[in-house]
């Protein structure tokens, strides 16, 4: 669906709508897995005009969606969409390449080096006020007061972010990794595609993406470092995701324990179970009103969380996942882990 507009959404609060349209097309900006791509340079111009702006108030209190893919960010993204203060931004990581030009772990928007952790130090005035540019545009298209952007590798970031957005207010959401995994490997077979001799996928160009996330975060676990030569030559889909998965959520569950008051943890199963309860503590945390719509959209919208069947991985992976389920409290997700043959 264009926009991740559904009907429930033109039914409810078709207000809503334009902004909606307007972040996708002209704010968010198209990753090499995705067609459009043509529109970037605009996107990138629109941008710099955007700088010319008076900023508005707000622009510098973004609440953040955290995470890895495929964990329910998008569906938590909708509900933003759908509240009457806000404006959703679906990873556009268009705009923190325009602020940073180390920080394309994909390959998107460029082909010079990236680093997938950035630190406070790098978090300058000039590259706040930028992107507050950005927030300030979207915020008038939406005719919103704050903004919320989707990015979830921010989970590695959240230093930087802060010294940038000092007041951000963060939402970690958590899944079981079982089933994250069984979604990451769909999507990645359905969306790849060769160009150029290139293969764009999950993994970012060439798997970009993968190659980064083995040199640099699987050296900062113990348990998973012995493995990094096994695994920067592996390219089975339920293999990386599966190391994904282990490092967004032990880095969420870190964030969360050093910072208390910014990072909020909520899990998808929960959300979709009892969204009521859950969206009560995401309204206190992020400072946003009642709205009566945005519950009934809730409602309409969230179902059982979607359970898929075996996870079948490499050997040497397979203790550290189990472990990693039991850490965050999906031990019963563990006999659904088996060794591949």
């Amino acid at each position: 669906m264009v926009a991740q507009i559904d009907p429930v959404m033109l039914q409810k609060r078709k207000g809503k709508i334009p902004g909606r349209l307007a972040a996708w097309a002209l704010i968010e900006g198209r990753p090499l897995t995705t067609k459009g791509q043509w529109i970037n340079p605009v996107v990138f111009a629109l941008y710099r005009a955007a700088q010319f702006f008076p900023r508005r108030k707000g622009s510098d209190e973004p609440i953040l969606i955290l995470g890895t893919g495929r964990s329910g960010t998008t569906i938590l993204g909708k509900l933003f969409a759908m509240h009457k203060d806000t404006v959703f931004l679906n990873e556009p990581k268009a705009a923190w390449h325009f602020i940073h030009d180390g920080e394309d772990i994909a390959g998107s928007y460029t082909s010079a080096p990236a680093r997938i952790r950035l630190p406070s130090t790098e978090a300058t005035p000039a590259r706040a006020r930028a992107l507050s540019g950005i927030y300030s545009w979207a915020m008038r298209w939406g005719l919103a007061r704050r903004v919320v952007d989707k990015y979830p590798e921010l989970i590695f970031r959240l230093p930087f972010v802060l010294a940038l957005f000092p007041k951000a207010r963060f939402i970690a959401i958590l899944r079981d990794g079982v089933d994250t995994c069984a979604s990451v490997t769909s999507w990645s077979k359905r969306n790849s595609d060769i160009q150029d001799g290139e293969l764009h996928d999950w993994w970012g160009r060439d798997s970009r993406k993968w190659h980064l996330i083995v040199d640099q975060l699987v050296p900062e676990h113990p348990d998973l470092a012995p493995l990094q030569g096994l695994l920067r030559d592996d390219e089975n889909h339920q293999d990386r995701a599966a190391v994904e998965w282990i490092l967004s959520m032990r880095e969420a569950t870190q964030v969360t324990a050093l910072h208390p008051q910014q990072v909020l943890a909520v899990k998808y199963e929960e959300l979709c179970a009892k969204p009521d309860a859950v969206l009560d503590r995401m309204l206190r945390h992020c400072g946003l009103g009642e709205d009566a719509v945005f519950r009934d959209y809730a409602k309409d919208v969230l179902s059982a969380a979607e359970a898929y069947g075996e996870l079948a991985l490499m050997p040497e992976l397979v203790p550290v996942f189990r472990q990693t389920l039991i850490d965050m409290g999906y031990e019963q997700s563990c006999e659904r882990v088996v060794e591949r043959r």
